[in-house]
């Protein structure tokens, strides 16, 4: 298994894979990948086994005026396939996007996960803290 960043030409295969996450109705047309890969500061990192995507996470490096102008780094979309779950494939994805936002500078790393999904654990094992800070998320219906 080798992690490296997704590219347009990974669209289609990331937007199949996005459909196991929760909310998977709501995923954008495949045309759409690369606006987020387009985004300025964002990655997809994704993890392969040959020429298949196991896994993938999105990372977003936004700018900064605290912390001496050291950016911060948000989490989101981590999902691995439901046969190559606990395999240390999400793992393996979230270690390459930890090590870059470090490599940035970034003094921190946010994400949130679904209280009903049992993932606390998984985070916490790769060093996530959730006392200190409650996450907060206000949807537009």
């Amino acid at each position: 298994m080798h992690v490296r960043p997704l590219v347009s030409g990974d669209a289609k295969a990331a937007c199949a894979l996005y459909l196991d996450l929760p909310r998977s109705d709501l995923v954008a047309p495949v045309a759409h990948f690369n606006a987020v890969l387009d985004h300025p500061g964002t990655s997809v990192a994704g993890a392969f086994d040959g020429v298949t995507l196991l896994g993938m996470a999105t990372m977003h490096l936004l700018p900064n005026m605290t912390y001496g102008g050291r950016p911060y780094a948000l989490i989101e979309n981590v999902v691995t396939a439901p046969d190559h779950r606990m395999r240390g494939v999400g793992r393996a994805v979230l270690e390459n996007l930890i090590a870059r936002a470090w490599d940035a500078d970034a003094y921190k790393i946010m994400l949130l996960t679904g209280q009903a999904r049992g993932a606390q654990g998984f985070y916490r094992k790769l060093g996530f803290d959730d006392t200190n800070k409650h996450g907060m998320v206000l949807r537009r219906n």
